[in-house]
């Protein structure tokens, strides 16, 4: 049995915890068996039903992570004991864990990484993956030292469209892929909604970057996924909104002062030859407006969202291609146990990655590569040219990021 112990009992904790649920109904041999928050009646709101701490708010559109329902521990894992702490170091100390899930903020997402491989624990990170690029390195590094898993959180990739469309690909039904195009201005949390519950968004000193890093290393990862390794990228960076408000439930106004950007636009080239082009904007109207995640373009057609284009019209539901021509051994790799759920497929990537011994899909040098590429765009609109993600990655081109690392003394 995996045990497990959880820092950071935050509103993304529900989604993770339904998912170790769906695991455990399938009998995968995992179980939590610690909870850490700094302000320890979150781990209470989580534990225990009866204890009557009410939940976080939930919101967003249907299927966003943070619009998961309430779920408790001793609900669905009623054979299992579980501590909880308000410190993780006494956590590290005194639980029987094997592995540390980390869902805090992400300027602490290092220091408790880099600490609990340190004491002999496999490590999950959510994304972002770091709060700098030279952050990450640290991290892989000390995974690296101390021969344990470390994987970062990247649920979008585990999305059953995403997964189905790479199938696509790799089947070549739309042929040689030759170009990738996508992006979104507005949304749901689109312009402010955002503000007052996560406002850490918006401050370069908290989050990295703002749009570039929290939803950049999304989509970044995504464009690898299907395309390989970004060579390139030239970007223009924004704060379009310079301060973000909101009203609280009370009617008072709540104001957030911008340093970190809402918007950016990127051109980029594949060292596979493939060309791209990414924006993404929380500046703008609420109802959002753009290209679908992902459109891709090859020599036969293109996959556009849920749709297979062939250069002749015809029009094919990727879902549907899928279920009918996938084999059986196709679906277990993308779906084991029928798992569609992409908060229960990333951590079940990660259990078996501690079981046997090798790297997770997402895994910590997957976390650095992405980080890496959100951070090359912010590097670039700052010198206005051009940027390897290569010499970002390595450390050699990290001008954007100095202020994070010397306030952090990274």
């Amino acid at each position: 049995m995996i045990k497990v112990g959880i820092v950071g009992c935050g509103r993304i904790l529900p989604a993770h915890l339904h998912a170790f649920k769906t695991l455990i109904e399938k009998n995968v041999d995992v179980r939590i068996t610690a909870l850490c928050d700094v302000n320890l009646e979150n781990a209470k709101r989580y534990w225990k039903r009866d204890l009557g701490i009410p939940p976080f708010y939930t919101g967003g559109p249907p299927g966003d992570p943070l619009a998961a329902p309430p779920i408790y521990l001793d609900e669905f894992q009623k054979d299992t004991e579980v501590k909880i702490y308000d410190n993780y170091k006494n956590m590290l100390e005194d639980a029987d864990i094997d592995a540390v899930n980390i869902y805090t903020s992400v300027d602490s997402h290092h220091t408790i990484a880099i600490d609990s491989l340190e004491a002999g624990k496999h490590v999950l990170v959510e994304k972002p993956f770091a709060i700098s690029v030279r952050a990450a390195q640290k991290m892989v590094g000390a995974a690296e030292k101390f021969g344990k898993i470390l994987g970062v959180a990247e649920s979008l990739r585990y999305y059953p469209h995403i997964r189905m469309a790479k199938w696509a690909i790799e089947q070549g039904y739309i042929g040689e892929l030759k170009m990738s195009i996508s992006g979104q201005v507005g949304g749901y949390w689109s312009p402010d909604k955002i503000v007052a519950k996560t406002p850490w968004r918006h401050k370069k000193i908290l989050g990295g970057g703002g749009a570039t890093v929290d939803v950049g290393v999304h989509l970044l990862d995504i464009l690898r996924y299907f395309c390989g390794e970004i060579d390139e990228m030239y970007s223009v960076v924004s704060t379009i909104t310079k301060i973000r408000t909101i009203e609280d439930e009370k009617g008072n106004t709540l104001k957030v002062e911008c340093d970190a950007d809402d918007t950016f636009i990127s051109t980029f080239t594949f060292e596979r030859g493939v060309i791209g082009h990414l924006h993404w904007s929380w500046f703008g109207p609420v109802e959002p407006i753009g290209i679908p995640f992902f459109t891709l373009y090859g020599t036969k057609g293109c996959i556009s969202g849920n749709m297979i284009i062939m250069n002749d019209g015809t029009k094919i539901v990727l879902q549907k291609l899928f279920e009918e021509e996938a084999s059986k051994d196709v679906k277990e790799k993308y779906f084991p146990y029928g798992i569609k759920d992409p908060m229960a497929l990333e951590t079940l990537d990660f259990i078996k990655a501690v079981e046997e011994g090798k790297d997770m899909e997402t895994s910590g040098k997957e976390g650095l590569k992405d980080l890496a590429a959100a951070f090359a765009m912010l590097e670039s609109s700052l010198l206005k040219r051009p940027v390897k993600v290569k010499e970002v990655e390595e450390g050699k081109l990290s001008n954007y990021e100095k202020e994070i690392n010397e306030y952090y003394k990274i």
